[in-house]
C-alpha cells in the first residue's frame, strides 16, 4: 500500500485527511511539524509528502528544500491557503511536485496523490531499466551528430531526458534542432503514441484557447489528442499572458496523461521576472530545461554535418554521398557565423550537392555570404593580427632592439598576448 507522511500542525486536519485517503488505499502516517516530518521521512521513507506551506519553527518551503537535499526523488505536495498561493508557486521552483489551495476538493486531493504516486513509480522504473523502451543509446548519438564537446554534452543531457515524462524546455536559437531533439524525447514513448505539434508563434489566440484549454479545465482538442503521447508546444514565448494563465489550471487537470515539451528562442526566467512570462507555467515547464549549443559553438562538427548533409541529397549525375568538399571550402564554412544554425547549414550544403555538376566542391561553389570577409573572424581582430605581424617583422630587421624599434614604428611597442 503506497504510504503518504502528513505534515501540520493542526490535528484536526490530520483526522480529516485521514478519514479521506485512507480509503482511497494509501495508509497515512503524521508529523505535527516540519522539523519532526523531516526526521520521520529519514527514519521511514515514504512514496509522498503531504506538508502544510505555513508551520513552525520549519515552514513547509523550508521543509521541502531539506527533503530535496537529502533525497532528490521525493515527492512533495504543498497545501496553502489562498493567501500564500504566491509561495507556493515559489515551491513549484524549488521542487515541489505540485500544491492544493485550501479549501481542496477531495477528488482533487486523491488525483494529485495519485498523479504524485504514479511519478514516483516512474522514477523507480527509471533507475533499474536506464532508456526508456523506446529509444535507444545508439540513436541518441546517431541522429545528434557531431563529436565536439557541446554536442557531446547536449547527447547525454537527452538519454537523461529521454528515461522521464517529466515536462522538458529545450532552449536555443532558431535552426538549432530542438524539433529533432523533441522527436528523439518523443520516440522514448515507444509504439505509435500521438505527437501533437503547435507552432504558439503561428496560433491564434482563439485557436489556442480551443486547443489547449477547452472547457472546464479538462483541456482542449490537442491536449486530448495527445493522450498517451507528446504534446509538442513550439516558440512558448509567444503563448499570449492569458492563455498561460488558463494552461496552467489544464497541467494540474492533465498531468502526465501526456508527455509536455515546450521550446524557446528566448530568456522564458527572464521574461518571468519581468511579469512578460506567466510564474507558475514557467516554474512546471522548465524544471528540466535543455540548452542546444549554437553552430557557431560547436563549429569542429561541421565536417560531420556537411557529410551527413550531403549524402541526403538526390543529384542527377553521380550519387550524392560521394560528393566532397575540400579543406579550403570547409575551412571557409567554418569561419562563417551560421545566424540560421543547422537549418541555414543544411539547406546550404543540399543545394549545393544536389545541382553540382563537380563531385568535389571548393570553395568558390560556396554562397558569396560564406565568403565575405565581412563575415569572417571581426575585422578588428583581424587587422590586430596584421599588425604584430608587421611589429615582429621591424623587430627582426632591428634585431631584438626594441628602442631602435620604435623609433622606427613612430609608437611604443605593444607586449605579445
Amino acid at each position: 500500500m503506497p504510504s503518504v507522511l502528513i505534515v501540520d500542525d493542526l490535528i484536526s486536519i490530520h483526522e480529516m485527511l485521514e478519514a479521506v485517503i485512507q480509503p482511497s488505499g494509501f495508509s497515512t502516517v503524521f508529523a505535527t511539524d516540519g522539523e519532526k516530518g523531516l526526521v520521520r521521512y529519514k527514519a521511514e521513507k515514504f512514496d509522498l509528502v503531504l506538508a502544510d506551506i505555513d508551520m513552525k519553527p520549519m515552514d513547509g518551503i523550508t521543509l521541502l528544500k531539506q527533503l530535496k537535499l537529502y533525497d532528490p526523488n521525493c515527492v512533495v505536495i504543498i497545501m496553502t491557503a489562498y493567501a500564500s498561493t504566491e509561495s507556493a508557486v515559489q515551491a513549484l521552483k524549488f521542487g515541489a511536485f505540485d500544491y492544493l489551495q485550501k479549501p481542496f476538493r477531495v477528488d482533487e486531493l486523491i488525483a494529485t496523490l495519485k498523479r504524485g504516486l504514479e511519478f514516483k513509480e516512474f522514477q523507480a522504473q527509471r533507475m533499474t531499466a536506464g532508456l526508456a523502451p523506446g529509444v535507444k543509446s545508439e540513436d541518441v548519438a546517431g541522429r545528434l551528430i557531431g563529436t565536439s564537446a557541446a554536442l557531446k554534452k547536449l547527447v547525454q543531457q537527452v538519454k537523461k531526458l529521454a528515461t522521464v515524462r517529466t515536462p522538458v524546455l529545450l532552449i536555443g536559437e532558431n535552426g538549432t534542432g530542438k524539433t529533432l531533439v523533441a522527436e528523439i524525447l518523443h520516440g522514448a514513448n515507444g509504439g505509435d503514441a500521438p505527437l501533437v505539434r503547435i507552432d504558439c508563434a503561428l496560433s491564434t489566440e482563439t485557436n489556442l484557447r480551443a486547443g489547449l484549454l477547452g472547457e472546464n479545465g479538462e483541456g482542449g482538442t490537442w491536449v486530448k489528442q495527445a493522450k498517451g503521447g507528446t504534446l509538442y508546444l513550439q516558440h512558448l514565448q509567444c503563448l499570449p499572458l492569458p492563455v498561460q494563465q488558463e494552461l496552467v489550471s489544464v497541467l494540474r487537470n492533465t498531468a502526465h496523461g501526456f508527455r509536455l515539451i515546450c521550446t524557446t528562442s528566448e530568456d522564458l526566467e527572464a521574461l518571468t521576472d519581468e511579469g512578460k512570462f506567466h510564474d507558475e507555467l514557467f516554474y512546471r515547464v522548465a524544471s528540466l530545461p535543455a540548452h542546444l549549443p549554437p553552430l557557431r559553438e560547436r563549429k569542429d562538427d561541421i565536417p560531420l554535418l556537411v557529410k551527413a548533409y550531403s549524402a541526403r541529397a538526390t543529384n542527377p549525375r553521380f550519387e550524392a554521398n560521394l560528393i566532397e568538399f575540400t579543406d579550403d571550402a570547409l575551412a571557409t564554412m567554418a569561419a562563417y557565423h551560421w545566424p540560421g544554425n543547422l537549418t541555414e547549414l543544411f539547406q546550404v550544403v543540399s543545394k549545393i550537392a544536389a545541382t553540382t555538376e563537380a563531385r568535389v566542391v571548393t570553395s568558390e561553389q560556396l554562397p558569396m555570404r560564406l565568403r565575405e570577409l565581412k563575415d569572417w573572424p571581426k575585422l578588428a581582430d583581424y587587422l590586430a593580427g596584421q599588425q604584430r605581424q608587421y611589429i615582429d617583422l621591424v623587430l627582426r630587421a632591428c634585431r631584438g632592439d626594441t628602442g631602435l624599434a620604435a623609433r622606427v614604428l613612430g609608437t611604443d611597442i605593444p607586449k605579445a598576448d
